[in-house]
């Protein structure tokens, strides 16, 4: 009886431990959970159920217990009734998970936009598609990547879009989404940012060298070299802990922070700018908030991405979603159709002219395509490459806008190819490499 005991104790006591050490994480499993099914419900119009069964299916996640307010529009999650979180939407501006700061905030202030009617089809338009066949397209080994991308239910992958030539030469989704479902990009967005600094610089408002932290009072000023450029490159030599399985610096951000501009900022210097590569998503936020500061008030900075570059190309579907005090997510939350993100790549394959407008310059491009410093040829300026030959049957050139769970924009200029696919499950760089590979060997 005493060895029971003693065995009881040391269970108890190891619960005891294994629950302290996981509580925290309790925070994130019903942040995410509530978070997602907030934004997934009220920006995609997607069922409850289904988001439960599919896109809050994932490790520890899937623990949540999670339930909608229709009178609120907002979602709240708990595992197994602790750590409550609620995520509340606003029409313009995404869901925002709430802490005890909410109250606090003033979402008076939502984006404008710019949307005319057109009657042009797809790309330049929202008029349909053309229907014309593309003689140098075999349309049948188009059919067999198709077929291999969707016939394993593992691979989860929900939409396949392939644009040749400015033209849909093929499209597909899975049951419950369509093309005007909104898809998350997730780190997509980083692309999206990348792009709206390339804008800027070409209206002459902002110079890549520029240094945002000159004018700070800081310890020894070890930050006051640090520029727009290394920024984009993700090579400031700022600490960060990209890591979504703990609780880490971007765990944190995304799901306690009330302004995520600050987390990177606020981190120490580890490096000088250009010795380390680092991916870290607190510095897409970082400069989400240095491009709030470009603008003489906080509408004009809600308004620029619709103004200058949504709207501007018909991604009339696009959201951006904010943080709890107004600042883009733009490491993560921007949303689209599939046409849309399609749209997005077009427009860096006809090198930032849309219809005969330019929406920065073609050298942009190239900036952004040009390997990074200790990146091992993987990465540019929020865009990733394939300069170290990852996908080995795919010429270097192809470059790609990427997100969490497998979301990827592919752009091939050789080809004139761009490549949308959205899923709930990364693939394995073998993976891609078979795809691109299937779908260049049907253009002739």
């Amino acid at each position: 009886m005493r060895k029971i005991k003693l065995l009881l104790g040391i269970a108890l006591v190891g619960i005891i431990i294994t629950a302290y050490f996981n509580y925290p994480k309790l925070n994130l499993m019903s942040g995410f959970a509530s978070k997602n099914m907030a934004s997934s419900v009220y920006i995609a119009d997607r069922d409850p159920v289904d988001i439960i069964l599919n896109d809050n299916d994932m490790p520890l996640v899937n623990l949540s217990n999670c339930t909608v307010s229709e009178a609120d529009e907002s979602a709240k999650a708990t595992v197994y009734g602790l750590m409550p979180r609620t995520a509340v939407y606003k029409e313009g501006v995404g869901a925002v998970l709430t802490n005890k700061e909410f109250s606090k905030h003033n979402f008076e202030l939502i984006p404008n936009r710019f949307i005319t009617k057109d009657s042009l089809p797809f790309p330049y338009g929202n008029n349909g598609v053309t229907d014309t066949i593309l003689e140098n397209v075999d349309y049948d080994k188009l059919e067999v990547a198709f077929s291999n991308a969707f016939k394993d239910t593992e691979q989860k992958t929900r939409t396949l879009l392939v644009v040749h030539k400015n033209q849909i030469i093929g499209e597909r989704y899975i049951r419950g989404i369509t093309k005007d479902t909104p898809i998350l990009g997730w780190s997509m967005t980083k692309s999206i940012l990348s792009t709206l600094y390339g804008i800027l610089e070409y209206q002459g408002k902002i110079d890549m060298n520029y240094k945002p932290f000159t004018d700070e009072i800081l310890t020894k000023n070890l930050k006051s070299n640090i520029t727009l450029n290394n920024l984009l490159r993700m090579q400031s030599g700022l600490s960060w802990d990209e890591n979504y399985f703990k609780i880490s610096d971007v765990t944190r951000m995304l799901f306690l922070d009330s302004d995520m501009t600050l987390a990177q900022k606020n981190k120490e210097v580890i490096a000088t700018p250009t010795e380390i590569w680092n991916y870290s998503s607190g510095t897409s936020n970082l400069l989400s908030g240095i491009l709030r500061g470009q603008f003489k008030n906080h509408q004009a900075y809600l308004d620029f991405p619709y103004q200058s570059l949504f709207d501007k190309i018909g991604m009339n579907s696009a959201l951006l979603e904010t943080d709890l005090v107004g600042n883009y997510v733009l490491s993560s939350y921007g949303w689209a159709t599939t046409r849309d993100w399609a749209k997005f790549g077009i427009l860096y394959l006809n090198k930032g002219n849309w219809n005969g407008e330019r929406i920065f310059s073609e050298s942009w491009v190239d900036y952004v395509t040009r390997p990074t410093q200790n990146s091992d040829g993987t990465y540019g300026a929020h865009f990733w490459l394939n300069s170290e030959g990852k996908y080995p049957d795919i010429s270097r050139e192809v470059y790609s806008a990427n997100g969490f769970l497998g979301q990827r924009i592919f752009i091939i200029p050789s080809k004139e190819l761009v490549v949308v696919r959205t899923g709930l499950k990364e693939q394995t760089d073998n993976q891609f490499n078979t795809l691109l590979k299937e779908i260049i060997q049907s253009i002739r």
